[in-house]
């Protein structure tokens, strides 16, 4: 055979083999399983159906409830509250306060006996709250308060009748429950693992926390996150023959900073765990990594490695499952606001409206406020990546003098695009926030009564940056301002949003008509 002749067959032979990897991988779910900020996980199934609850902290409604079922394409079907508390002034963002990142945490998802259970904690009421229906879908939710803070709890259902909780950083605690979840069995309280941050090491800048308990074949399982200093987060996994102990401990997964979840199997026998990574900008998404079982310990990953590509269904959009587009049109049944909308910190119901004026989200003042994160009542969606847009069209001809109304991308450090109102005239301003303070970047004269206002995200290899554009005919989109970084910063410890806001300094009463939001997987190109 000619030299020539085998070049040409090696190569046909390596675009055949290429060809192959983009059919498999087309076919394949990948990591991560969403690109969007759903941390601190809680899955179950009940038979077929994979349930997951997550953590969103200041926005209300609170703790979502999502479904699947491939385990890889999720849809928000419902939330565990509407509003954790309705008198404390951190919430409802009065006199100043506001509640950044803390809210209610890492909540704990269960079935036992043909009911639904989830559990959060609060650090800023101190209190634990528990949920339960028999509709996981359709509600009503019980609510059970316990006046302390169990910090990453974990509730378990024991093949004996018993229920525990477990909860704690470094030292682990487990206390028995009323079989109702009323309340503690305060004499069983004990300490469950004294250091379980120790098969870490001594240097840990991140006690272990994130508490997920399981019973698989007889053995209790036990995982958690924790953090070396100088390294990065790690999965601890404990495992015991009796719920007492005595508990031994293994480093589980040290890969990417994915860590913190638990286990989770499929109806014909496969078995991962759910995990999440802090991403930059967008926020904590989830990861699974399939698992193999050696010695009586789940093994995590592919060679302990987080592998691109898993044996489940393949990706889909989080397109309409997670987010939304909203034209805000109504049926007769239709609630008011899709599931896939929260509001930032807890809103007053007397100043919004999709009914008032049929197809428009109307956002009314009813108080002065100083600045845009204390200001009540901005509708939330989250952004997502590798990158993402949303666009509004609002109309502003009832704002008041010192009102401020557009589209935002939420966060500490966030930026803005809206109309402000002086006096007799308004302007286009984008605003960023430079050096912790709000701080306007460009400004222009608006002298009509609508306005196409957009805001892009660019969170590719955590690019982390965010760009925004007015038009006015829908069809030519400006740049205004500059392009803005979009840290994660912890205060605030979620993925930027999307948020719809109006809000008033000076005069209340006035309003503005949003006629649609529209969310895209695509931005500009320039």
């Amino acid at each position: 055979m000619m030299p020539h002749k085998i070049k040409i067959r090696s190569a046909f032979f390596s675009l055949f083999l290429l060809w192959n990897w983009c059919s498999y991988a087309q076919n394949k779910a990948q990591n991560p399983i969403i690109l969007a900020d759903v941390p601190d996980m809680s899955i179950i199934r009940v038979k077929d159906m994979y349930y997951m609850s997550s953590t969103t902290m200041h926005m209300n409604p609170g703790v979502p409830i999502m479904k699947s079922d491939d385990l890889v394409n999720w849809k928000i079907i419902n939330y565990a509250y509407q509003t954790l508390e309705n008198d404390n002034d951190k919430l409802n963002l009065d006199n100043g306060k506001n509640d950044y990142g803390r809210g209610s945490w890492a909540s704990s998802l269960n079935y036992h006996n043909g009911m639904y259970y989830v559990s959060t904690f609060s650090g800023t009421t101190g209190k634990t709250y528990i949920f339960s229906t028999k509709d996981i879908e359709k509600g009503p939710w019980k609510r059970t308060v316990l006046n302390t803070s169990y910090h990453d709890h974990s509730i378990f259902f024991d093949d004996d009748g018993k229920v525990y909780m477990v909860w704690g950083a470094g030292k682990l605690q487990i206390v028995e429950i009323n079989s109702d979840l009323s309340a503690l069995k305060e004499e069983t309280k004990k300490v469950l693992i004294e250091n379980a941050s120790a098969p870490a090491g001594n240097n840990i800048m991140l006690q272990s926390e994130g508490s997920q308990l399981f019973k698989i074949k007889g053995k209790y399982y036990l995982f958690n996150i924790v953090w070396p200093k100088d390294g990065m987060r790690t999965v601890i996994i404990h495992r015991a023959d009796k719920i007492s102990g005595p508990w031994e401990g293994k480093v589980g997964l040290q890969d990417l900073g994915v860590a913190q979840g638990g286990l989770i199997d499929t109806p014909d026998g496969k078995c991962f765990s759910y995990l999440f990574r802090d991403f930059g900008g967008v926020g904590r998404i989830p990861y699974f990594v399939p698992v193999r079982w050696e010695n009586g310990w789940p093994i995590l990953g592919e060679n302990n490695k987080v592998p691109e590509y898993l044996d489940l269904p393949a990706n889909k959009s989080l397109i309409p499952g997670i987010v939304n587009s909203d034209d805000f049109t109504r049926k007769k049944n239709d609630p008011d606001l899709p599931l896939v909308w929260q509001w930032n910190h807890n809103p007053d119901h007397a100043l919004w409206s999709v009914k008032e004026r049929k197809g428009f989200l109307r956002l009314k003042t009813g108080r002065i406020d100083s600045s845009f994160v204390q200001a009540k009542n901005t509708l939330t969606q989250r952004t997502f990546g590798p990158q993402s847009s949303g666009t509004i069209l609002v109309e502003v001809s009832k704002m008041k003098d010192g009102d401020f109304a557009g589209l935002s991308l939420l966060q500490k450090e966030y930026g803005l695009i809206g109309v402000k109102a002086e006096k007799d005239s308004k302007k286009i301003v984008m605003m960023a926030t430079v050096k912790d303070l709000p701080t306007e970047i460009e400004s222009i004269l608006l002298s009509q009564d609508k306005i196409y206002f957009r805001a892009e995200c660019n969170f590719k290899d955590k690019t982390d940056e965010g760009q925004f554009f007015y038009s006015l005919d829908g069809k030519k989109w400006i740049s205004i301002g500059k392009i803005i970084k979009l840290p994660y910063t912890l205060p605030h410890f979620m993925g930027y949003r999307f948020g719809l806001f109006n809000y008033a300094t000076k005069n209340v009463g006035g309003y503005v008509d949003f006629d649609y939001f529209h969310i895209s997987d695509q931005i500009s190109k320039n």
